[in-house]
């Protein structure tokens, strides 16, 4: 029985599934069959690999040639399936041999040459979890494939160089001719624009607030008039912030590489920043498109910061979306279609202006706007979003003494020693229950294993009886006075440092 096989992978959202490539080599008329769900972009798989296999010397069965990915129940889509289609064709005919359990990931162009796809980092970390250790991805799939640990990954420039090393006939294969090669990755990055906390004048206050958030990766709002220096703020939070660890390096990777358009030549060791403008549609902040969704905005912020520059302006639908990851840290997106899952445990920072005209901020006398435009400009951003919010801070304007001091201004390399002491003891007091940051801190430990005084929480307890903060309210409340507390290399946070914490909870309501 002419019979060929070979091994793929198809993604759903960060989910990869290994899948069987079935050829069989029938007797009747020439045909190409493509069975067990393929999407349009994967049938035209069938022209695409004809023509590249002709073209490297290597050409296809002119029987009946049927091809069937198992499990048929799977949608699978996309053209990462090319190499493993054709290899699986030209095993059942005998043209190659010993692909055993290798998976093969990589789009075919007609003149033979193998394209690099997205997704390969979740694709390998999923294949080499199933078993199958050797990968064969095309040369600018290389590095990043070789992320995975235990991965044994081959690249290949071109079809016909797949099909030698697999044991094809040497005399009949056709090598192209030599091509322009791809840019790489870093012949495509761009000189990262330094962004220090030393060039912010005055705001003592929000740098403080800005710390205290970095070193609890707590959320953040700032309201305040334009030119107060809130969007320069917000830039310079990844800054001071800790590298990735391996496994969440490994994570945010793994979301870039599904949904960026060049290969991960590295892991990506930097908190990611991400600001949609504010008229991004729901889809490109929260992820969908058309058959399973895609990461968005939300996900490829995992681990580092979103930023919402004027956040009133946003959608409604867009702002609600993100109260669920706030909480969670994952994102799940349902279609038709399939249901994929991305994780999206981001600081979330909101930036917008104490009214609709801007200048309601001081004695406000330049202010033209209503009492009723205040309102409605407001209560664009839901209470229970802004109760998700741990830090809500009022940005005044510098003025010229601020300028004066510019030059004693803190590094942010001065800052973000201090954030990683803090984010060290967090890790070493929270390492029981399995979280790193104060920010995941559950409200049961907060009031069990790791409960304050009655004497401590005096001023929070009653802002809660005057309803001044709700119970979700208080828990933030308290995370915060630890993460001040963490801040000051204290064990425990005392009665000053939990009246810090509610001042900032405040703050924009006095405001």
């Amino acid at each position: 029985m002419a019979l060929g096989r070979t091994y793929a992978v198809s993604l759903v959202g960060m989910n990869g599934h290994v899948i069987e490539v079935e050829a069989d080599i029938g007797q009747t008329l020439p045909a190409f069959v493509l069975l067990g769900l393929p999407d349009a972009s994967l049938n035209e798989a069938k022209d695409r690999i004809r023509a590249a296999a002709r073209n490297a010397g290597v050409p296809l069965s002119r029987r009946k040639l049927t091809v069937n990915l198992i499990p048929a129940s799977l949608p699978k889509r996309g053209s990462a399936f090319d190499l493993a289609i054709v290899m699986s064709a030209l095993a059942a005919a005998g043209d190659v041999r010993g692909c055993g359990s290798t998976v093969f990931i990589a789009e075919l162009g007609l003149d033979g040459r193998l394209r690099p796809v997205r997704g390969v980092l979740p694709a390998v970390m999923a294949a080499v979890a199933a078993g199958h250790h050797r990968i064969v991805v095309a040369e600018e799939n290389e590095a990043e494939a070789a992320l995975v640990p235990a991965a044994e990954v081959s690249s290949f420039r071109t079809l016909a160089d797949v099909a030698l090393a697999f044991g094809a006939d040497a005399s009949l294969v056709k090598l192209p001719d030599p091509v322009l090669a791809v840019a790489t990755a870093a012949e495509h990055a761009q000189p990262e624009h330094l962004r220090d906390l030393s060039d912010i004048a005055g705001q003592q206050e929000a740098r403080f607030a800005l710390e205290v958030a970095a070193a609890g990766a707590h959320h953040l709002l700032m309201v305040g008039p334009p030119g107060a220096g809130k969007t320069m703020l917000a830039e310079r939070l990844p800054g001071i912030l800790p590298d990735l660890q391996d496994d969440d390096a490994m994570e945010v990777t793994a979301i870039h590489s599904l949904s960026g358009d060049r290969p991960c030549a590295e892991l990506v060791r930097k908190p990611p920043f991400e600001s949609p403008h504010h008229t991004a549609t729901p889809a490109s902040v929260i992820g969908g498109g058309s058959g399973i969704p895609r990461p968005g905005a939300a996900s490829r912020a995992h681990r580092g910061v979103l930023f919402l520059d004027e956040a009133p302006e946003y959608e409604r639908r867009v702002l609600e979306a993100l109260r669920e990851p706030l909480e969670s840290g994952r994102l799940v997106l349902h279609r038709a279609s399939g249901t994929a899952s991305y994780p999206a445990r981001f600081q979330l920072v909101l930036a917008l202006n104490p009214c609709p005209c801007g200048l309601a901020s001081g004695k406000g006398t330049d202010c033209v706007c209503t009492a009723q435009q205040r309102r409605r400009y407001f209560n664009r951003l839901s209470g229970p979003l802004l109760d998700r919010v741990d830090l809500q801070l009022a940005v005044r304007r510098v003025g010229l003494a601020d300028y004066a001091d510019a030059h004693a201004a803190e590094s942010s390399a001065v800052v973000a020693a201090r954030v990683s002491g803090a984010r060290g003891a967090q890790r070493e007091r929270l390492s029981a229950w399995g979280i790193a940051t104060n920010a995941e801190v559950q409200g049961r430990i907060l009031r069990d294993e790791l409960a304050l005084p009655r004497t401590v929480t005096a001023s929070l307890d009653r802002a809660l009886e005057l309803n001044l903060v709700s119970a979700r309210g208080w828990d933030r409340v308290t995370r915060v006075a630890w993460t001040i507390s963490d801040l000051a290399g204290r064990t425990r946070p005392d009665a000053d440092d939990v009246v810090t914490a509610l001042g900032f909870r405040l703050q924009e309501r006095a405001a």
